[in-house]
């Protein structure tokens, strides 16, 4: 099943604006960037950079952190706009590895 484009960010400008106003959260296999948004609808934004290895490991990453946001999207707050900078380790992790770090990142942000 596909993230509909209404749930990614896309354009470099929101991005940036997303790094430069929004709250820095860390957790175990990435860093994020959360920052609420005048929208209803909550949205995720990926970045892998070419540190991570080659294309194989970078698209599974995001696949899988997608995947991640796709299932636990009734987890997020309505309004917030999150970029996603994936770390290292997530390459070894599995997806109940991934999913339970992306919950107790939206802990963190819920309790802030």
């Amino acid at each position: 099943m596909r993230l509909p484009k209404t749930d990614r960010v896309l354009k470099r400008e929101e991005f940036r604006r997303i790094y430069q106003k929004g709250r820095k959260v860390q957790a175990r296999y990435f860093t994020a960037f959360v920052m609420s948004s005048e929208e209803r609808q909550s949205r995720i934004g990926i970045t892998v950079t070419r540190k991570f290895g080659k294309s194989v490991k970078r698209n599974r990453a995001r696949r899988l952190l997608r995947e991640v946001f796709r299932n636990n999207k009734w987890l997020v707050p309505p309004g917030v706009d999150i970029v996603i900078n994936v770390k290292a380790p997530l390459v070894e992790a599995g997806y109940r590895e991934i999913e339970g770090d992306f919950i107790t990142f939206l802990e963190r942000v819920g309790n802030k």
